[in-house]
Parts: structure tokens; sequence; C-alpha cells
């Protein structure tokens, strides 16, 4: 059995057959027998995960329907919600707690979605493989001996494990979909604008978006139909065209569509496996009538470089404001440079410091304009490579990450072999691009997912096109056998 289909659930309440008690008893229950294992989780409070769903019952009970009342879902660690810790994957933030809720979070809970738990993840989304946690590591559903893709590790775990039909995460470079490939959900990064990132904590604020996880493009549907619009909390937020069409998602026509392949995405270092994976994925699209086109996105060798600078630099100057003054740990200390010193050191993890310093070295006096201002020019160029290419081509398919998920710990020590776990997914973000990451079929019993990435805006379409292959496959259905 594949992932609790959101929709099969919303169908049970509706009816009368479940009730929204019911279901979030059995996460609970569910994640007790499984978390041991998997450390997907970081906080649980059942008397406010069962308020929430008797007051959903009510709802149900008066007639009212929305896309998710009654729905269990889980929340990444650095989103708010008012009363829980926002701990971030640091012991920085412990004893923090949340003073309000994001509006990705508000928007859920007024349409009576019931929050079951707190999601582990890398450290301020610092990460790739989801091993950089305070609360250690989480662990691969899959395979327990390797990673789960991170930085929205726990998010991505829980809904891979069953214990949500969906849940939220964040994705800067890559972070909710390199963990959906990982672990074989459907993972969308939308258009940078498309959800609010009011009451979410910056990590690197010009990348940083809301990244909605599920079993199916059709669940991930009627999650972002809930969420979507602009906020006048968030100056950055936009509308999102044909977000009508989400609640009722039909599959899009596949037969005319030009599907790009860019072809520095399909040189070397792809694992075998992965590339026979990926090119049966792309003949079940063409023998559906789409058109494979080869296209060029010349500055892709420049990417991960380009991220990274822009990466750090935002992040040195977001996680400033972790000091120890106003809220979450304090290190004692006779003088406030020292106490600001100690907390810093004790608090943030190695990969924090090793992005806070080349951060604060990329934006220092001298190097600005060498570093930080010529990675913003590359960024530009990026984005005219993709707009060329959506010239030709209506949208494009390329790998999420050239291997499956790697054992826990081959890459801790390596810091660019962990940041090379990104080429194929920081691009998008870079061009403030949609991108989906869905199952494509497994590798030596490991999944693999196919990432198609649209042309701003193009959402709707995109996870139509998802749905539409997702019709004609069940890869997304498959699920780990946790139970023996």
């Amino acid at each position: 059995m594949g992932p609790s289909s959101l929709a099969d659930l919303r169908d049970g309440l509706e009816a009368g057959d479940l009730s929204a008690t019911f279901l979030a008893l059995g996460c609970l229950d569910r994640m007790a027998g499984l978390e041991p294992r998997l450390n997907a989780t970081v906080f649980q409070d059942s008397g406010l995960t069962l308020a929430a769903a008797r007051a959903a019952d009510a709802r149900l009970t008066r007639g009212e329907r929305t896309p998710v009342l009654g729905i269990p879902m889980v929340l990444k660690d650095n989103l708010h919600w008012k009363g829980a810790p926002v701990g971030n994957g640091s012991r920085i933030q412990r004893g923090y707690r949340a003073p309000y809720d994001a509006t990705v979070v508000r928007r859920l809970l007024e349409a009576g979605a019931v929050p079951v738990a707190k999601a582990n993840m890398d450290e301020f989304a610092m990460g790739s493989s989801g091993e950089h946690s305070a609360s250690g590591p989480a662990r691969n559903p899959w395979d327990t001996t390797r990673v789960p893709g991170g930085s929205s590790s726990g998010s991505v775990v829980s809904v891979a494990a069953g214990y949500a039909p969906f849940a939220l995460g964040t994705d800067t470079g890559g972070s909710v979909r390199l963990p959906g490939s990982f672990c074989n959900v459907t993972a969308l990064r939308p258009t940078y604008g498309v959800l609010s990132r009011y009451g979410v904590t910056a990590m690197a604020s010009s990348l940083d978006i809301v990244g909605p996880v599920a079993g199916s493009a059709r669940d991930l549907a009627a999650v972002l139909s809930v969420m979507a619009g602009p906020d006048p909390l968030d100056a950055t937020s936009v509308d999102l065209p044909g977000r009508e069409r989400l609640g009722d998602l039909r599959p899009r026509a596949l037969k005319g569509l030009r599907v790009g392949l860019p072809r520095e995405y399909f040189g070397e270092g792809i694992d075998a496996g992965v590339r026979d994976v990926l090119e049966t994925a792309l003949r079940d699209l063409e023998a559906q009538g789409a058109e494979l086109v080869e296209v060029s996105l010349p500055h892709t060798p420049f990417a991960i470089d380009t991220y990274y600078l822009i990466n750090t630099s935002e992040v040195s100057s977001n996680l400033s404001r972790f000091d120890g003054v106003r809220y979450g740990a304090r290190a004692a200390s006779d003088t406030l440079d020292g106490m600001i010193a100690g907390t810093r050191d004790a608090g943030f993890g190695m990969e924090a410091k090793r992005r806070i310093l080349l951060g604060a070295f990329c934006l220092s006096k001298g190097y600005y304009e060498a570093f930080y201002l010529k990675a913003q020019k590359a960024r530009t160029l990026i984005t005219r490579d993709f707009a060329a290419a959506f010239g030709k081509v209506d949208v494009l398919a390329t790998p999420v990450s050239p291997t499956t998920a790697f054992p826990l710990g081959e890459r801790t020590g390596d810091p660019l072999a962990m940041y090379l776990s990104d080429v194929f997914t920081v691009t998008p973000a870079l061009a403030a691009l949609p991108a989906l990451s869905m199952p494509a079929g497994f590798a030596s019993g490991l999944p693999v997912g196919l990432q198609l990435i649209g042309p701003s805006l193009s959402d709707v379409p995109l996870l139509e096109l998802a749905h539409a292959y997702q019709r004609i496959t069940k890869h997304h259905t498959e699920a780990p056998r946790l139970d023996s």
C-alpha cells in the first residue's frame, strides 16, 4: 500500500465512514511504533492534535467541506505553529515557541487540517542529506542505513512512512525535491512568491520557498489550493494563475507536449541505474504523444558555485539575529560579547558555522564584488538560459539527483561531495521557477525521481502534467515495508 491518499481520506470523512479523531489517533499510534527507527519528528502534542481533530469533526458534522478538513499533516520545524516549538534543527533555538502561525500554516488550520507533528530537518534548512540536525539524522524508510535527503528530511519521511498524507517542507536549493526522489514521494517547489514566507525562518531569503509534499500530484494540488494566494504580510507574494483548477486536478494532454531534455543534465556522473529509470520514464511520456527535444542550458556548470555563494551570503546575514539576546538558548558569560560568541559557538552546528563564515567572507569589504556580485550576474545568465529554452519547449525533464540515496555518514566529511547532490535542483531555484519531483521507478531497490521544471507561474500545468504521468504509471503507489 502506498502513502495514504488525501483524496481517499477526504471521501471517507465526507461520507461519514471516517472521523478526523480516528485518523489523528492512527497517525499518533503509527509514529509511536516507527519513530525509534526513523527519527522523522521532533515534536508531538496529542492534546493539541486531538483538539484540532475534534474541531474538524464538529465542522464535518455541520456539513462544512474544504480540501483538507480533518486531514492529518506534518509541519517542518522551521514553520511557526502557535504554541509549538520552532527548533530549526538547531541547539540555539531550544526553548523557543511560536507566538503566531505562519501564513501557510494558518490557512491550513483555518481549512481544518490537523497537525500531528513537527518534522526533523537539517539545521536551519542547510543540508542535502538530513544528517545536520541537533536531534540526530532522520532515516530513509526504504533503507534505514541510508539518508532520506534534506533539508526537509522529516517532512518527506513522514509522508513516505504513512504518518500523514501530506506535509510541509521548505525548498531553497532542492530541500523537498531531493528527499522526494530518495523516498518515493511527490514534492513541489512552487514558483517563488506563490506561497507566503511569513512565519518561515529565513535562511536564504531570495531562494527560500515553502514546499508541499504528498503521495501524488493530485494531493499536492489540493493542499496548494488552500495555501496559495497573495499575503499582505509578505511583499514578495503573488497570485497563482489557474488556481481554480487545483481543487479538481485534471491530467494534462501529453500529445504534442514538447518536453525539453537539457544536454548538460544527462552527461557523465549519473549512476547507470538512475539513467535507466529516467530513460524509461521519458519513453513513457513519448509513448503518450509527448515530443522529446534536446535543449541547452549552457551556464549550468556555474550553478553550484553561484548557488552556494548566494546561499552562504544570505545565511550569514539572516543568522546574525540568533545571538542569545532575545530568545532561544543563551551561554553564560560576564560580558555581552562573550555571551554572544559563546551562544553562537555552542548553539550552531558545523554546517551552519561553515556557511556563516563563508558568507561573511563573500560579503566582506574587498570581496563583495568578486564573489557575491559576480554570483548575482551568473544567476541572471542562468535565468536567461531557462527563458531561451522555454521558447522552444513547454517543460523541462531532468534527473533530481545523480544517485539514489547514499549511506549515512558517506559524505558528511566531504562538503563538496554533499553540495554536488544538489547539482540538478539548484538551477530552477536560482531562476525562481516551479519544479516538481515525482517517483519514476527504482534502481537496485531504491527510489529514483524525475524532475519537471516549468516556466514562471506554470505551477498548475506542471501538476497537471505530473498527474497525467501518475495516471499511466504506479511508481508513486509503492511504499516501503515498515510493518514487518
